[in-house]
């Protein structure tokens, strides 16, 4: 069981992926932008973090950059998952120093198995 913060400006997507992550026995904590993510990241220090990239403000780009050069935050992994699908939005992603991109929709048992590999 991981601590997992979840990043994601549609409910739609918040509620689903909070329900496959509880059912796979993780606790899901959730915010809707990568500013009070980052917040939530430095006092919580959570296992990992499922960023959108297209939020209110600042991008999950942004957030995965800011994560990645900060001590405090690098070692924990984020899996970035969007809606933008080009190789380039994945690479791009990787860059900024995600562990993961996985393009939305996503299944539900690559995702738990993808998280699992990771907080394992």
């Amino acid at each position: 069981m991981a601590r997992i913060l979840l990043i994601e400006d549609s409910p739609t997507d918040r509620a689903v992926f909070s329900q496959w992550l509880e059912k796979a026995g993780h606790e899901v904590v959730v915010t809707d932008n990568a500013e009070e993510g980052l917040e939530i990241i430095r006092s919580q220090a959570p296992d990992l973090v499922l960023m959108d990239v297209v939020l209110p403000g600042m991008s999950g780009f942004q957030a995965t950059r800011a994560m990645s050069r900060d001590q405090s935050t690098k070692h924990i992994p984020v899996v970035i998952v969007s809606t933008k699908a080009m190789e380039t939005d994945r690479a791009w992603g990787l860059r900024q120093g995600a562990a993961d991109y996985i393009v939305k929709p996503p299944r539900e048992e690559d995702l738990i198995a993808r998280i699992n590999e990771l907080v394992g």
